[in-house]
């Protein structure tokens, strides 16, 4: 390498074939990786525990897997698109067994988030002003969404019981509304008991969600809005829907989702063997494959929830990012 001064030029470096440039530093090389690495985990815990069983489930929706197969599931026949047939077959007895399952859970889901959504945002809005004991309240409302599942189910259970349970004394012995005790885990009743644990275990989180939404509206539009005259309502109606409308569409998403794949709760309450009014989807997989053996409609009636479902998420994230950009308009 050589060096050439002139006077009054700044000194010029002339770099000589064949030497060699500038290299990045191994440090530099290490931090940039170090991101990749730390995700490297969580990226195979994921593959393994999501991925691969996805790709397992649909390889047997293809299969004749029945119990003569569990040791060896790839020695099971290959059946095609028979197992998907059948499901769908809705004038023979399994397709019309899936059938109503399918409708009992989209009523129920429906019903459920909306409840949830609508107690959940009442509370958080009750929840805003300042008064003693708010933070008692605050947590209180939290406890159904913090205890285990099994836990808080099997205490409904108890309190769904027909002789001696909480549900019924209140509703007969004390309050006389019914004419006699009613049986909640059996019949028509046990889709109005299952809504009533869904609702009870779910709303807090709406209420949590919501709850954090509105710290980031500014009390100055309120303040702006009362001195304008508008009442209670109309700031809910005008302030705090429309600024809540970004988070109330995850919300009632990640509900509508969350409750749709309900298994622990409908299967804590009534077992494998779940009343046909509370039949719901998930349930009635589980008893498709792991009470009647037949894994490979099982599964075939699995991959046809997550197209169903992907379908629904899909829609749903069209529908409102297009009222998003409407509204930014």
């Amino acid at each position: 390498m050589t060096t050439t001064v002139d006077a009054g030029r700044p000194a010029v470096h002339h770099t000589t074939p064949g030497a060699a440039g500038p290299r990045r530093r191994p440090g530099r090389i290490r931090r940039a990786a170090l991101p990749y690495l730390l995700l490297l985990p969580a990226l195979i815990l994921e593959l393994l525990v999501h991925l691969v069983p996805m790709v397992i489930g649909v390889v047997m929706s293809f299969k004749e897997l029945t119990q003569f197969y569990i040791r060896n599931w790839t020695a099971a026949p290959w059946s095609g698109p028979e197992n998907y047939r059948i499901s769908v077959d809705f004038d023979a007895p399994v397709g019309e067994a899936l059938l109503h399952s399918f409708l009992v859970t989209v009523g129920f889901t429906l019903l459920s988030v909306a409840l949830c959504w609508l107690i959940g945002t009442a509370a958080a809005i009750c929840m805003q002003d300042t008064f003693r004991g708010r933070g008692l309240l605050r947590a209180l409302f939290l406890v159904p969404y913090a205890l285990p599942v099994y836990a808080a189910v099997i205490t409904w259970v108890f309190m769904f019981q027909h002789d001696n349970g909480l549900v019924n004394h209140v509703l007969h012995d004390q309050l006389h509304l019914t004419d006699k005790p009613s049986f909640w885990l059996i019949g028509d009743n046990s889709f109005y008991a299952l809504l009533t644990v869904s609702v009870w275990k779910g709303w807090p989180f709406a209420f949590l969600i919501v709850m954090a939404g509105l710290q980031n509206i500014p009390r100055e539009l309120y303040e702006a809005a009362a001195l304008d005259g508008a009442g209670m309502w109309q700031q809910i109606r005008r302030i705090t829907l429309p600024s809540l409308r970004p988070v109330n569409q995850v919300l009632v998403l990640v509900l509508f989702l969350w409750t749709f794949n309900d298994f622990n709760t409908p299967y804590v309450m009534f077992g494998r063997a779940a009343p046909r009014a509370a039949d719901l989807v998930s349930v009635h997989i589980y008893q498709a494959s792991f009470v009647s053996w037949d894994f490979g409609t099982g599964s075939a009636m699995s991959v046809l929830l997550l197209l169903f479902l992907l379908l629904v998420t899909g829609v749903y994230l069209a529908l409102t990012s297009r009222g998003r950009r409407t509204a930014d308009v």
